[in-house]
């Protein structure tokens, strides 16, 4: 039976910052994640069984069977994240469901996490912390570790929405000059002086460092290939905070074992938690388990936007990040 319309019921899938769970427990009759752990579609919808609303996250596969699973009661998905192509949205749109996400709140905290891995992959940050972790550190050498400067180089931005902006803006301040691709060139107040390239391919013979900020789509799956790679200038350096398959990983294995190359920062992963073994072998990558938003205040935001999703979805049938 569904919950009274004055008390909405929502399945919350997984654990949720403290303040979050106060606030759903307090404006719903919510079942919240007891030990964070992921449901399978079975078990979701066992667990939304009379719910009306389900409170998702990005890790949650909700394809077709999982949301062909949910009880006629559930009337609305709220994503706690931007992206959806862990949502089968053709699917909830055959069921009448409407799914809503999160953007704006993440954006800050995801570009700088991408500065964060241009510098680490740059300044071989990664190599120096476990040489020290292992103790294998025996002091300051002249030749020891050598790096690159971000400082005057070139960064090519593919995908110059809030996050690639966001970085571009964090580029300036190390005197970077800024190119990019996106699907339609920004105007000039948001370009800042930024280099607009019609294509990718025509983008990328400059980019010393290579920043990933599109979405998943049919169109960007392995975008990033061995041809794409090739046309890149040898030794460059690849940093990926949008989505893992965007990159060809065998192809990104292959250029970084070349030197094509020089390094890498990823923060996603093609089927996280799963990362493919060739990173593993090479020195000259950072794997950051997709820390893009993980700041308090960001995944407070987040979940805060989910909830207001959810009260205006139930209050007025209008949710204001409605995708589906």
């Amino acid at each position: 039976m569904s919950a009274t319309p004055n008390r909405p019921r929502i399945l919350v899938t997984r654990k949720l910052p403290e303040a979050v769970e106060r606030r759903a427990a307090r404006d719903y009759d919510a079942r919240l994640s007891p030990d964070d752990q992921a449901l399978d579609p079975a078990a979701m919808g066992d667990a939304a069984e009379g719910c009306d609303g389900v409170l998702v996250c990005a890790a949650d596969k909700v394809g077709a069977d999982a949301i062909d699973g949910m009880p006629d009661s559930v009337r609305i998905i709220a994503t706690f994240s931007v992206g959806t192509d862990h949502i089968d949205l053709g699917a909830a749109k055959r069921r009448g469901i409407v799914v809503t996400n999160t953007p704006d709140v993440l954006t800050d905290a995801t570009a700088d996490v991408a500065l964060l891995l241009m510098l680490a992959a740059a300044r071989r940050a990664g190599e120096g912390e476990r040489m020290v972790r292992a103790r294998a550190w025996g002091g300051w050498a002249p030749t020891q570790l050598l790096g690159t400067h971000m400082s005057g180089k070139t960064v090519g931005i593919v995908g110059m929405g809030r996050i690639g902006q966001a970085l571009a803006r964090r580029a300036r301040g190390f005197d970077m000059t800024v190119r990019y691709y996106n699907r339609n060139r920004l105007p000039a107040d948001q370009e800042q002086g930024a280099v607009f390239h019609g294509t990718v391919e025509d983008l990328l013979p400059h980019a010393q460092f290579l920043s990933l900020h599109c979405p998943l789509t049919p169109q960007t799956r392995h975008l990033l290939d061995a041809r794409r790679i090739a046309m890149l200038p040898r030794g460059a350096i690849l940093v990926n905070t949008a989505r893992g398959p965007v990159v060809d990983d065998r192809a990104v294995v292959a250029a970084l074992k070349s030197g094509q190359l020089s390094a890498a920062g990823l923060d996603v992963y093609d089927g996280e938690p799963h990362v493919h073994e060739g990173y593993l072998d090479l020195e000259n990558v950072v794997l950051l388990p997709h820390l893009g938003s993980a700041t308090t205040e960001t995944r407070e935001a987040m979940g805060f936007r989910a909830l207001d999703n959810l009260d205006a979805w139930f209050a007025t049938g209008r949710p204001a990040d409605r995708v589906v």
